[in-house]
């Protein structure tokens, strides 16, 4: 499987990797329902096998239960053969009430914590990418509804939580540090005080709004790993109203806009890819990944599955070249759903 830098890192990645908050759970706010953990187990070894090299987690994913997941989904493999590990620090949860909304809390000492509990969990000696999940704001990351958040007067200033991961990199904790879901301000804020390794934010054929942090990291050899490339399940081409009406409650898609109000453009949208797709002799989630591997300075999305069967729907989807007609094509479709550029 084609492999790409990861900026500066010295990391070599193939072009999709293992998303692991679908496999996280549920009793908790962003919970996606039951999942069987001996299934998500087998998602995430068909995926390796696949020739998938890494695994992109976090803390907060079923508090602590994604990252055990992969802990024992890697625990037996030889060196040669283990992925690389990434992970998330900053929403803090209550043990005394897990289906609370998930802190925002960056704070030096929390952020020990944090790795320390991280590398228990994975099983693991170092954390090859470790980054902040969201900037601090001490407060709940449902606060604004729309994970923006307020800010609290105990929040940490980013270039107090930003020297912390410098400090976990230098110590040898961590191999490389990254940013996620922070606009261009606050990484060129980040810069001064120590590189920023990578990125992650956004990115889909639904949601292009993060398309300047996309540039802000091309321009300083920073790596881009995209996550939620379908849209959380919408541009697989398999979803239906029928599928979004089911989903229980215990599942954060149920109430969310994108698969209630906005279900119907979002449905039309990837309905639009189906003859791009035919074209290629690919999936549809192929064709919408394919799409955010064309913007340039995207070194890698990042795609969930909580069965093997869900990893062959998109595992194709490096390989798929999209040409400038499939662009323009997809463009149009674009033009009158989800948010930001059309085309890359």
């Amino acid at each position: 499987m084609e492999r790409s830098a990861l900026g500066t890192t010295g990391m070599d990645i193939t072009r999709v990797g293992f998303g692991s908050w679908a496999v996280s759970g549920s009793g908790w706010t962003f919970g996606w329902g039951a999942t069987d953990d001996a299934e998500s187990i087998a998602a995430i070894r068909h995926a390796l096998d696949a020739g998938v090299n890494w695994i992109d987690t976090a803390a907060v994913y079923g508090l602590g239960h994604s990252e055990e997941l992969v802990g024992k989904a890697i625990a037996d493999l030889p060196d040669a053969d283990r992925p690389y590990v990434f992970t998330k620090a900053g929403l803090v949860w209550d043990p005394a009430d897990p289906t609370a909304p998930p802190r925002r809390v960056m704070a030096p000492a929390s952020v020990r914590r944090e790795v320390e509990d991280s590398l228990r969990r994975l099983r693991v000696e170092h954390i090859d990418l470790y980054q902040v999940h969201w900037p601090d704001t001490g407060e709940s990351l449902e606060y604004a509804g729309d994970g923006s958040g307020a800010v609290s007067p105990n929040a940490s200033p980013l270039e107090e939580y930003w020297q912390v991961m410098a400090d976990l990199k230098a110590e040898g904790k961590v191999r490389a540090i990254g940013l996620s879901n922070h606009s261009p301000d606050l990484l060129e804020r980040a810069e001064r005080i120590a590189h920023v390794d990578a990125v992650q934010p956004p990115f889909s054929l639904i949601n292009r709004s993060a398309s300047d942090e996309v540039a802000w990291a091309a321009a300083h050899d920073t790596g881009v790993i995209t996550y939620s490339p379908l849209q959380s399940g919408l541009l697989t081409g398999t979803f239906t109203p029928t599928r979004a009406a089911a989903l229980p409650p215990d599942d954060w898609r149920s109430a969310h806009k994108d698969f209630t109000t906005n279900l119907t453009t979002n449905l039309t949208l990837a309905d639009a890819l189906r003859p791009v797709a035919a074209r290629h002799g690919v999936t549809v989630a192929e064709t919408a990944i394919a799409w955010v591997l064309a913007w340039p300075g995207i070194t890698g999305a990042i795609v969930g599955a909580r069965k093997p069967s869900q990893v062959d729907g998109w595992i194709g989807a490096p390989s798929v070249l999209l040409t400038a007609e499939d662009l323009a094509e997809i463009a149009a479709a674009a033009e009158h759903a989800g948010t930001g550029p059309v085309r890359p």
